[in-house]
């Protein structure tokens, strides 16, 4: 008989609360990334010749390979839009910009260059370069910005504060290639005069190589890096069959990361996929390519290019 009949009874559970509660906090956690693709922008000068190939333009053809992916949201910009495509508002919805320049790379001020790569030093955004982007205005700036910060790592803390710069480059004209016996830039002379501040005489990088060859000849790409995630899921090596040749030595400052390389029947070689940190931001620099030639038609090169965009768009 029970003795205490006014005893509180026990509250259950409602059958299954564990399994529901779980549910509910394992879908709060993944929300924030699902409700935050990488926002990718696609810049393409847009020349022509591309159309020999991309009938909807070599960056039209990247564009509609990456709205394929998931987390991924893709616009697509050209030189001739209003104000070149890169207004301020274009470059404030975008985590990652893809160039694609080549003989109207100098139609870019410094002034517009040096403002994307605030942007990527601050980690609002990221730059991948392709191919003939190697003269890029935003690629020229930033590999300038990353020579200076290089050159002060050399120097002790009190004597950054007050070094004085003097640069200067290869050539006059600085969209000029530069032959194997030039000297390799960037480089850095210092002079510290008794009582003054510590000069540093700056060859800013050329930002270009001694030689390139366009005979749609086949190159071996190999992955130096199969860790890094821009070479998620590649082989160990792959072909491209058409492309043309650059060989090294490449005129930028030593990248952090040098994840491919690719090589040519004749010898020749470059480092041809490779990032810097450029502040808080990233820049990739991915060299296969030409306007006329399938390269970004074949799908182990359009895959460094969707594993770039997710990487340097925070996407592991």
């Amino acid at each position: 008989m029970d003795m205490n009949p006014i005893a509180p009874r026990r509250l259950r559970r409602p059958a299954g609360f564990s399994g529901w509660l779980a549910c509910l906090l394992a879908v709060l956690s993944v929300a924030p990334a699902l409700a935050a693709p990488v926002r990718v922008l696609v810049w393409d000068e847009q020349q022509p010749q591309q159309r020999m190939t991309y009938s909807n333009w070599l960056g039209g053809q990247i564009a509609a390979h990456l709205r394929t992916r998931p987390g991924l949201t893709v616009e697509t910009a050209r030189l001739d839009d209003p104000e070149q495509g890169l207004s301020a508002a274009a470059l404030d919805a975008c985590d990652v910009l893809v160039w694609w320049g080549h003989v109207r790379n100098g139609e870019i001020s410094a002034a517009k260059g040096r403002e994307i790569v605030r942007r990527i030093q601050d980690g609002k955004l990221a730059f991948l370069a392709l191919h003939s982007a190697h003269w890029s205005t935003p690629f020229m700036e930033a590999m300038n910005w990353r020579a200076r910060e290089d050159a002060l790592k050399a120097l002790a803390p009190a004597d950054r504060a007050t070094a004085v710069f003097r640069e200067t480059n290869l050539f006059a004209n600085l969209r000029t290639a530069p032959k194997y016996t030039d000297r390799l830039s960037p480089s850095a002379i210092y002079r510290k005069p008794v009582g003054g501040p510590v000069q540093i005489d700056l060859l800013l990088p050329n930002c270009c190589f001694p030689a390139y060859r366009p005979d749609a000849m086949p190159s071996q790409v190999r992955v130096l890096m199969p860790g890094h995630p821009i070479a998620r899921g590649l082989p160990a090596g792959f072909t491209i069959a058409q492309t043309e040749m650059y060989d090294e030595p490449f005129h930028v400052p030593p990248p952090d990361v040098v994840v491919l390389e690719e090589r040519w029947e004749r010898g020749e070689w470059f480092r041809s996929g490779m990032v810097w940190e450029i502040g808080k931001g990233k820049v990739f620099y991915f060299r296969p390519g030409h306007e006329i030639y399938p390269v970004f038609k074949n799908p182990d090169v359009l895959k460094v290019i969707d594993n770039a965009v997710h990487w340097l768009g925070g996407r592991k």
